[in-house]
């Protein structure tokens, strides 16, 4: 099967296929991760700050800090007994950014798709 993706044709079942961006979006696709990575294109923080910034327990903030940074879309740099995270890719706020024009565009589209919309809205809370 193949489909059309960035102007070029790729096939969706082979390595060089859809599974790399699909990856891509699921690390994306977890409201923790996104605060997360949102909060860090305003700068470097310990988990400390990102538990209290985003009202998040620390247990999950450090799941979702492990999960990014093995996704090499965050590092870390430490100092004395404590851990600065900070974005590890320059194209992830440009990435966030263009996400929240097409949301804007789309109005509230996506939100309300039965297939894509909040869990909330279907009643599932997968």
């Amino acid at each position: 099967m193949h489909q059309r993706c960035y102007h070029r044709w790729v096939t969706i079942d082979s390595p060089s296929g859809l599974a790399p961006a699909v990856a891509l979006f699921r690390s994306l696709g977890d409201p923790a991760r996104l605060a997360i990575l949102h909060r860090l294109t305003h700068g470097e923080a310990r988990v400390v700050d990102l538990t209290r910034e985003l009202r998040l327990a620390q247990s999950t903030v450090s799941k979702h800090l492990s999960c990014l940074r093995d996704c090499q879309l965050i590092d870390f740099r430490v100092e004395g007994r404590q851990s600065f995270y900070a974005l590890a890719r320059p194209e992830l706020p440009a990435l966030l950014r263009s996400a929240e024009q097409l949301l804007a565009a789309t109005g509230e589209a996506v939100a309300l798709c039965p297939t894509y919309g909040s869990s909330t809205d279907r009643g599932d809370h997968a």
